[in-house]
């Protein structure tokens, strides 16, 4: 089975056509064959519910684009690593861009054929939630839902802990801010971005109490470039010259209203080499793909279990961080202050 790609085309722009791919894309994973009902692995199955000496097949949806420079990107680098690791074990498919309205349909038609389903982002938490228990003998991992949300007898729950690396941000952002107003840009207001937010605001009051702190603004869409470019733009406007961020592709239109500002932002969740993106201070590191490893590489080992597991700073599963492009001294110094404070667990950090 080769592995799952519907065309790159924005599906909320043209959801018929999109539909339509998505069902085509889907067709060719039913194709591969497998279980259709979800309630029993084949027989002689291992731990992981492969049939014995069969390849653990793994199924992940993506809801936005796998090169959007963001959260969905950073998975899809995870996966390339397996593919790299573990292809002579485990057979992948994935499908990116899926419209809202087909998160079900895509779940679904994942599980009527794998062992593990994959799904990205908090936007999918419902879904997930109501296609899981058709297929109980089906492992299936959310990343990035809500962190207080419990798990189901077959569905894990992977929290990368967005809202830690945002505290660092705003601590940097505030250290950094030389109008001594700073503020943060977010996609879809779901829970985790809106702790994120938070976070963000919290971190900067850390590093500089008199810090004035914009509204959070989100603009509705992780990939809208004109959206992010003008609340970005309001921002500065406002008289931040340090913003954060939780968006994707939408980072492209916040660097051009940093441009058009003489201002900067941070960037993030996947590092850049410093200096090659002009307006950024440094980047928040959130690897996405070392949860999708994770998921992977616990179900081969017989291991994998329905529950919720944190890759923050803190958490035994570290997959975040801040990286610092500014040679301000005092930046740095407060960064370092602040991530051993987190480490202490002195300070909370989302």
């Amino acid at each position: 089975m080769s592995n799952l790609r519907t065309d790159r085309r924005r599906r909320t722009a043209v959801p018929a056509a999109a539909s339509a791919g998505l069902a085509v894309a889907l067709l060719a994973l039913t194709a591969c064959g497998g279980s259709t009902d979800g309630t029993a692995p084949a027989a002689g199955a291992g731990p992981s519910g492969a049939p014995g000496g069969a390849k653990l097949k793994v199924g992940v949806m993506f809801p936005g684009s796998i090169s959007d420079n963001g959260f969905m990107e950073s998975a899809y680098l995870g996966l390339q690593r397996l593919k790299a690791t573990l292809g002579d074990r485990v057979e992948f498919a994935h499908v990116e861009q899926v419209a809202k309205a087909d998160y079900q349909q895509a779940l679904v038609r994942f599980a009527q054929d794998a062992q593990l389903v994959i799904s990205l982002g908090g936007q999918t938490d419902a879904d997930v939630r109501k296609v899981a228990p058709q297929f109980p003998k089906v492992k299936f991992v959310e990343i990035g839902g809500p962190a207080d949300a419990a798990p189901l007898a077959n569905l894990a729950l992977y929290d990368p802990q967005q809202a830690e690396a945002e505290f660092l941000s705003g601590v940097v952002a505030a250290s950094l801010s030389k109008t001594g107003t700073v503020g943060f840009v977010g996609g879809v207001e779901l829970p985790a971005i809106v702790n994120a937010g938070k976070s963000f605001e919290a971190g900067a009051k850390y590093a500089r109490p008199d810090v004035k702190v914009l509204k959070p603004a989100y603009v509705g869409d992780f990939n809208d470039v004109a959206k992010a470019k003008q609340a970005a733009a309001a921002g500065y406007s406002a008289g931040a010259d340090v913003l954060g961020q939780i968006v994707n592709l939408g980072k492209k239109g916040m660097a051009q209203a940093a441009a058009d500002a003489s201002a900067s932002f941070v960037g993030g969740p996947i590092p850049k080499d410093c200096g090659s993106e002009p307006g950024v201070v440094g980047y928040v590191k959130t690897d996405i793909g070392a949860e999708v490893s994770y998921a992977v590489e616990q179900v081969l080992a017989g291991t994998w279990k329905a529950e919720q597991v944190r890759f923050g700073l803190t958490a035994p599963h570290t997959a975040s961080d801040f990286i610092l492009c500014d040679p301000s001294p005092a930046a740095a110094a407060k960064l370092a202050e602040a991530k051993q404070a987190i480490a202490a667990g002195t300070v909370k950090a989302g």
